[in-house]
């Protein structure tokens, strides 16, 4: 097995996994929901983080924005459209009552692109993961002016309707690897240290995040919560129609 990472984020792995680039994807759950109701050809396997991801909602460090509410009409940086940061901005401009249809997005690619606009004034707030960005508003790049945690557990696994027909006994080693592993990862001795260095985080933000952050550990996901996910994004108009909510999921504990 070959690991791949993705600056571009869901978007991106998207986009490798339509052109087959991707086998499987460790992959935002309203990103690869909305692909896949585009057609994408690929099922959801399993949820992978059952718990909310926390986006941040930044500014640049030298911005006059200084409320959420001062954000209503501003451009926002999006890693690209069908990405989480653009679908986490549509849910927060819901939160918010704003009109969702007179929201301007300026795309920039990845998380270098997000400083890069704030900083030459290209855009005006970026939403990405608060433990991600947190060293950059640490060091002064950024300043968040608030969180918005996605409203359904953040991470899915995805795999691709081919690679599950001719593969399918290898996928469900792969998930039960993973799942063995994500099971005692939080008991593994020093972990907070480990994470902290490796990802140049402070260690109080790696052990709040580590509190707050429960993997799934095998369980299928079920057509109840993809209907859940699928009203909610009719709601903020980010799919058109609803499917079958059987249609998103394999089950791989057969």
């Amino acid at each position: 097995m070959r690991w791949k990472d993705f600056p571009g984020g869901t978007g991106a792995m998207c986009k490798a996994s339509r052109s087959g680039e991707l086998d499987i994807a460790i992959v935002l759950t309203e990103g690869i929901i909305k692909d896949i109701a585009e057609r994408n050809p690929s099922k959801i396997v399993q949820t992978y983080i059952k718990t909310p991801l926390i986006w941040g909602i930044h500014v640049s460090a030298l911005s006059s924005f200084q409320r959420i509410e001062d954000l209503e009409y501003a451009t926002i940086a999006i890693s690209r459209y069908g990405s989480g940061s653009h679908l986490m901005a549509i849910v927060n401009a819901h939160n918010q009552g704003w009109n969702i249809e007179t929201l301007k997005f300026k795309v920039v690619g990845n998380l270098q692109g997000g400083i890069d606009a704030l900083t030459n004034g290209e855009a005006d707030y970026f939403m990405w993961e608060h433990f991600t960005t947190k060293p950059f508003v640490d060091n002064g790049i950024f300043r968040r002016i608030d969180d918005c945690p996605s409203p359904w557990p953040c991470f899915v696994v995805a795999v691709r309707e081919d690679i599950l027909a001719s593969n399918f006994k290898e996928v469900q080693k792969v998930l039960k690897i993973i799942n063995t592993n994500t099971e005692d990862f939080k008991k593994r001795t020093n972990i907070d240290k480990i994470l902290a260095e490796r990802y140049e985080q402070q260690l109080p933000d790696i052990q709040k995040w580590l509190k707050i952050t429960e993997w799934n550990a095998g369980k299928p996901i079920t057509k109840n919560l993809i209907t859940r996910i699928q009203n909610k994004m009719i709601e903020l108009n980010v799919i058109k129609r609803k499917k079958n909510s059987a249609d998103f999921i394999k089950n791989m504990y057969i």
